[in-house]
């Protein structure tokens, strides 16, 4: 709403990709002109080479972010050195290669066309955008008549504006539009083409800024307006969400504690008391070990029989059977809720609880 598209031209993994690999055709195969003379040349030892070291950082940048993505969920120190060694597990080397591929293929090959038919982002930011939204935006008042002409020439007596229609600005675009066309849902928003034209306009000693972020407000004439209300009210749910999710993270329990109640709805065991068998997955979502304390209430009489005190490492996710058994004639006649209660031995303040019930036979 307020910078418009700056996530897309400096953000985006996409872009940034596409600026790499449009950074090693540019050192392997020349720039724009040279790299399509070389295509239409036949094949030859030189531009064999060209080709293939241009697709070897390709593929050496894809395999470091394919490496790099899949360690984020396999420890990335032994991730290599299996790689290396091909001792690694068939599902990594799965992803890996999985990563590698859509790199290749995202960043080498279809680069503006994730941008313009797959990315949602320009769609919801039409959506976002008004006429004080910044843009990369062209200025025809000063830039027309479009027209080339030697650098010392009074162009205006000519009737030519600022643009010697070098065309840099379409050349350098990664989305390969025309920005002198005026705002189009391609433009990224990257500011290739003002960098570009800041350049040629140093050169033919015009001011900068034929090229620029503006505002249509700005373009039109009239003044931009920083704050106003769409922008005030998308600042106000922002920070609501970003407050309402600070909230949840702080205040979220460091274990988790579910109760799977056995298929066996009860049985009665040696001593005649009524039995219920449960499993309980524990989780410890603390940064470090707990020892964990687990006891289970809501029945008088209720007897606890299984582990009530474990070790969980970081992380770890425990399942643990436990019994819970009660004298038959002290089974209530309405609700039979139980409490399996959790807490951590280290720290009293990590604790939670899970409800189940407590099935037994109906007394006459």
């Amino acid at each position: 709403m307020f910078a418009g598209r700056v996530w897309c031209g400096y953000t985006c993994p996409q872009s940034v990709f596409t600026w790499v690999f449009m950074w090693a055709e540019k050192i392997t195969e020349g720039d724009r002109n040279q790299r399509m003379k070389l295509d239409k040349a036949p094949m030859s030892g030189n531009k064999f080479m060209r080709k293939f070291a241009k697709h070897a950082i390709w593929l050496a940048v894809s395999l470091a972010t394919g490496i790099t993505f899949v360690g984020y969920f396999t420890p990335i120190r032994e991730l290599v050195p299996d790689l290396l060694t091909f001792q690694v597990g068939g599902w990594a080397l799965f992803w890996v290669g999985f990563f590698t591929l859509a790199t290749y293929g995202n960043a080498g090959y279809l680069r503006e066309q994730v941008c313009i038919y797959m990315c949602p982002y320009a769609r919801f930011q039409s959506v976002m955008f008004d006429k004080d939204t910044l843009i990369v935006s062209y200025d025809p008042r000063r830039g027309e008549r479009r027209g080339p002409r030697k650098k010392d020439a009074d162009y205006k007596a000519m009737g030519l504006g600022d643009c010697i229609d070098c065309t840099m600005c379409v050349q350098v675009c990664p989305t390969g539009i025309d920005i002198r066309d005026g705002l189009q849902i391609e433009c990224i928003g990257c500011a290739a083409c003002i960098d570009a034209c800041d350049a040629i306009m140093d050169k033919m000693n015009y001011p900068r800024g034929l090229i620029s972020y503006t505002t249509e407000h700005n373009l039109s004439g009239q003044k931009t307006h920083l704050l106003r209300p769409r922008l005030i009210g998308y600042a106000v749910a922002l920070v609501a969400m970003m407050g309402v999710f600070t909230y949840a993270v702080t205040d979220r329990s460091l274990v988790k504690l579910d109760v799977l109640k056995d298929r066996v709805l009860f049985r009665e065991n040696e001593q005649g008391m009524i039995e219920n068998v449960y499993t309980l997955k524990v989780m410890n979502k603390a940064q470090n070990e707990q020892t964990f304390v687990i006891e289970a209430t809501g029945l008088d009489g209720l007897q606890y029989s299984g582990r009530n005190e474990v070790r969980a490492a970081a992380g770890e996710l425990m399942t643990i059977p436990v019994e819970l058994s009660i004298a038959p004639e002290k089974l209530p006649s309405s609700t039979n809720d139980v409490v399996f209660h959790i807490r951590s031995a280290d720290d009293p303040s990590i604790e939670d609880d899970a409800e189940s019930r407590f099935i037994g036979p109906s007394i006459r």
